[in-house]
């Protein structure tokens, strides 16, 4: 996989990735132009994201109807330092939903791979290099 980042203006960055352009860019006032979300956004977005598409599956192999459901996501983050210390997932079921299944999706939801990547976090590397992407 391979993304290239630009910076076009203030403290905007854009991601290209398979002919999409995630744009993203900080509050105003952290000094940014509120244009996008913020990376970190971004990243919490992919947690919650990840879930409902784990959850979307679950609900269409078995033919049941995704009307009425959806997922609520809410964090909880250290007051001092900031960073977020947990993460709530609440399923909201369709009304027609089998309880048998209730335990099953939970334990699919949990699967997200971004979740689990968090888990096991990548070995990260930084290097410079010559131009920058064009």
């Amino acid at each position: 996989m391979e993304m290239k980042i630009s910076f076009p203006g203030n403290l905007r960055v854009d991601a290209e990735y398979k002919g999409f352009t995630i744009r993203t860019d900080q509050p105003v006032d952290e000094g940014g132009d509120g244009s996008a979300p913020a990376p970190f956004d971004l990243f919490m977005a992919s947690l919650g994201t990840c879930a409902g598409i784990f959850m979307l599956s679950f609900m269409k192999q078995r033919q049941i109807a995704a009307e009425g459901s959806g997922i609520t996501m809410t964090t909880t983050r250290d007051p001092v330092s900031g960073a977020t210390t947990k993460v709530d997932l609440t399923l909201y079921l369709p009304p027609a939903f089998p309880q048998k299944y209730e335990r099953a999706i939970v334990r699919a939801v949990e699967q997200c791979s971004v979740k689990r990547h968090l888990q096991t976090p990548p070995e990260f590397s930084v290097t410079t290099g010559g131009l920058p992407p064009s």
